[in-house]
């Protein structure tokens, strides 16, 4: 989750020395940076904290590890219930084994022969109707058995049989991103500015544990009237300014404007000023050495020409 850093938006609009008499537009405002907060996936303890606030970090750097130990044992369980289903797969593609083919082959005759002999017997008196029946339905049971192995498995089975492996591969898959999921990495490369965790905590999932802001490259936004606005434009240039360095001159483009006016935020000073109607300009700053920081008061100079 991505958001601005300010304070509050209200605490950017100090524009009380607009309109300079070389031409330029000036305004105050408070240096804001890009945020990242990074959550945890999973539930469970932190078994590792790798990282500290103020650390310098890359994307893709480890902060923390949840413990995962159990899910290692649902992952070892998914692989045996992959490898189960598969050697299942395997069996219904290859077929009946040969020898239980023989024996079914060998027990359908036997039962022809009984029915036979018993159907002479029942001819001649000496075997009763049941006995007959029996042996009928014996000798068709058989038949049916033989038959089976011989034709096969149906395709069907087989169908059922490979979407059981695909099932089972899906499962060890969802425990093997759970896993990697206890790993919880950075997203961004930036400075950690928040710590919400410390190792031996229990985190549940969806818990914000680290906040991540990007101070490679700052905005700064300000408000400028509804005259001011007409000399303003994307890319144009604007100098920065900060009270720790008065002299030192932070280049920046402008890179938004917005296209609503709105009213001057509360913060400033007086009601005349609060009732103006306003439109937001955000000047973009790269700040490779980190020296903007957010929550800095700063003073934008837009040159417009006389």
């Amino acid at each position: 989750m991505k958001r601005l850093f300010a304070a509050a938006l209200a605490a950017t609009a100090l524009f009380a020395c607009n309109n300079a008499k070389d031409g330029a537009i000036t305004a105050s405002g408070t240096i804001e940076a890009v945020e990242v907060t990074v959550n945890s996936k999973i539930g469970g303890t932190i078994v590792k904290l790798a990282v500290d606030e103020g650390a310098d970090v890359k994307k893709g750097d480890m902060l923390a590890r949840v413990d995962s130990a159990n899910l290692e044992i649902q992952l070892r369980q998914a692989r045996a219930n992959t490898e189960a289903a598969q050697s299942q797969y395997q069996l219904l593609q290859r077929g009946y084994r040969q020898e239980d083919m023989q024996q079914a082959e060998e027990n359908y005759r036997f039962a022809q022969s009984e029915q036979a002999r018993v159907e002479e017997l029942f001819r001649l008196g000496s075997a009763t109707q049941r006995q007959y029946d029996d042996v009928k339905s014996k000798c068709v049971m058989a038949q049916k058995a033989y038959e089976k192995m011989k034709n096969g498995f149906l395709p069907e089975e087989k169908d059922v049989a490979r979407a059981k492996v695909r099932q089972a591969q899906a499962q060890a898959d969802a425990v093997e991103k759970t896993i990697r999921d206890a790993v919880i990495t950075s997203p961004v490369d930036g400075k950690l500015t928040r710590k919400s965790v410390e190792e031996g905590d229990d985190v549940l999932p969806n818990a914000q544990l680290f906040r991540i802001s990007r101070l490679n490259t700052v905005h700064l936004m300000v408000y400028v009237t509804e005259l001011e606005l007409a000399k303003v434009k994307l890319g144009q240039e604007a100098l920065v300014f900060i009270d720790a360095y008065p002299k030192r001159a932070f280049k920046g483009n402008i890179r938004y404007i917005s296209s609503t006016a709105e009213f001057t935020p509360k913060n400033v000073q007086t009601k005349d000023d609060r009732a103006k109607l306003v439109f937001g300009v955000k000047i973009e700053i790269p700040n490779p050495d980190f020296t903007l920081k957010p929550g800095l008061p700063a003073d934008a100079r837009l040159e417009t020409g006389r």
